[in-house]
């Protein structure tokens, strides 16, 4: 077992974790600590404990120090520097004419480097962009091509429900997320229903639907028939979230909405195929 802290170095970004050594640090503070990209500054999101060998990546980074109030300056005075490095840059993509969409700079703490994220349709050219920035900051300069899903990640905004982004607030990871989700749940197939800002299907998609798939094995199809107080009745409805089941039965000239304990007998439905 190894004793970790949980960093995270964006407020939804993926949590990583890091070997604090002797210390005690709990949630909500703030590290120096080094990783692949140089020395960084992170919070702490997850406190002192024990993982498994299998859960972690060896061999584990340390935890260099606590953050002091002369570090949170640093981090200040490094985004004014990304803001004024993102307009440097937006005129130098004009200037070359690429095809590509700057969407953010970001300096590591150490200001080892410094990294600019963007969007193109496909692969761009950026070699003389790349010299030209050097020779302006004179440091290591890294371009990275990003999604569409990360570009809303990191510019934020409010989805159609009217909150924001999960994406920018709280999802450390991209699930993947499909149209069947969406056919489950019996939701509307145009695109514009079901798709985020970022033009992809939405990732709420994913939060109920292994609530769905559970549903879905319980409840009969539309169409069978099963059996009822009342006798043998025609599936017409489903209510799969609260598994309540509308049948028409030829007896009451009506339909009837059951639950399905209802209508389970020693833990199981009665189903008959139709004639």
């Amino acid at each position: 077992m190894y004793t970790v802290v949980g960093v995270r170095f964006k407020k939804a970004g993926k949590i990583y974790y890091f070997d604090p050594g002797d210390a005690v640090i709990p949630v909500g503070e703030f590290v120096i600590v080094e990783t692949v990209r140089g020395i960084e500054y992170g919070k702490v999101v997850i406190a002192n404990k024990q993982v498994d060998e299998n859960d972690i990546v060896l061999p584990l980074k340390k935890v260099i120090r606590v953050a002091n109030e002369k570090d949170k300056w640093v981090v200040e005075e490094n985004k004014k520097a990304a803001r004024e490095a993102y307009d440097i840059c937006l005129r130098k993509v004009e200037e070359h004419g690429l095809e590509m969409k700057l969407v953010d700079v970001e300096y590591t703490f150490d200001r080892n480097k410094v990294i600019f994220y963007f969007t193109a349709d496909g692969r761009v050219d950026f070699r003389e962009l790349v010299k030209d920035l050097a020779s302006i900051f004179r440091t290591r300069i890294e371009l990275r091509q990003i999604g569409v899903r990360d570009e809303a990640k990191m510019l934020g905004g409010i989805g159609p429900c009217g909150r924001m982004l999960c994406c920018s607030t709280f999802l450390g990871d991209f699930e993947p997320v499909s149209i069947k989700m969406a056919k489950d749940q019996n939701l509307s197939l145009n695109p514009t229903k079901i798709s985020g800002l970022c033009g992809r299907l939405m990732c709420c998609l994913k939060y109920e639907n292994e609530e769905y798939e559970t549903a879905k094995e319980q409840l009969p199809d539309l169409g069978e028939y099963v059996e009822t107080p009342h006798g043998f009745g025609k599936v017409v409805g489903l209510n799969i979230l609260e598994r309540v089941l509308q049948i028409e039965l030829p007896e009451f000239g009506r339909v009837v909405e059951y639950t399905l304990d209802e209508l389970m007998k020693n833990g199981t439905l009665s189903i008959r195929v139709a004639d």
